[in-house]
């Protein structure tokens, strides 16, 4: 259905999937509602948005990672409706309509033109500056995480487990605000590692709520007065995924 995918984990280990990543194929392309912590041999149906409003015919008879994360700003939109979602016992809903105007509004801001309306023709198009965005910004040793900055303004902020974890999604994370970057243009205020620090201290005095997780572990949501957008995933007292995104 537009609103789940069943997911059949066939290997030993647990696999995880992360909150706006983009899944391609079938008959739309969608991305991940919320981080899932999917167990060994086990079927389990993950909340998706699509992101492809004019397709409703088959691509390919299951879906694949395209490599792609979503930008900031769908991030934003994404997690705030989510939460608004959990909050009101409604599962993991996204604001579908207010997906599809963020994709619509992605390709506007670009100039990228799209018969089905679908994110990844954005990701296409600019993929030579995607790549080189990719190319200058190289995962740094023995990171847990990565904070986003455009100019003065840190626009989100991931952590992980372990530094494997960060190191094997660090070039996807990256992919999507190579796009807010883009819009935001030149700025001469550049934000500063005491910026990050701020916002990570300000995570710990959120009011965190705790909710079902989807897979294995548990879930925190919660928002700060300005409106930023915090969740956490975390399995056996450890912080699989946390993620904070900016008003």
């Amino acid at each position: 259905s537009v609103p789940d995918l069943l997911v059949e984990n066939k290997g030993d280990v647990r696999v995880l999937f992360l909150e706006g990543e983009e899944l391609v194929g079938a008959k739309q392309n969608r991305i991940l509602n919320t981080s899932v912590l999917v167990a060994a041999h086990t079927k389990i149906k993950i909340p998706v948005s699509c992101v492809e409003q004019g397709r409703w015919g088959y691509n390919s008879p299951s879906f694949g990672s395209s490599g792609s994360h979503s930008p900031a700003k769908l991030r934003r939109t994404l997690k705030a409706s989510v939460s608004k979602s959990v909050k009101e016992k409604r599962g993991y809903r996204s604001d579908q309509g207010e997906v599809w105007k963020e994709v619509s509004s992605l390709h506007a801001a670009h100039g990228v033109e799209s018969g089905s309306a679908a994110m990844s023709d954005a990701f296409a198009t600019y993929q030579d500056r995607i790549a080189a965005y990719r190319e200058k910004v190289q995962y740094v040793e023995h990171a847990t995480g990565v904070a986003v900055a455009i100019g003065g303004r840190v626009v989100s902020a991931d952590v992980f487990d372990k530094p494997s974890t960060c190191q094997k999604v660090w070039a996807r994370m990256l992919s999507g605000v190579v796009f807010d970057a883009l819009e935001a243009g030149t700025s001469d205020t550049v934000a500063s590692v005491s910026d990050v620090e701020q916002l990570l201290a300000t995570a710990g005095d959120l009011p965190w709520e705790p909710s079902e997780a989807v897979g294995e572990g548990e879930e925190y949501r919660a928002e700060s007065k300005r409106g930023d957008h915090a969740s956490a995933l975390a399995f056996q007292e450890t912080v699989v995924h946390g993620s904070m995104v900016t008003a």
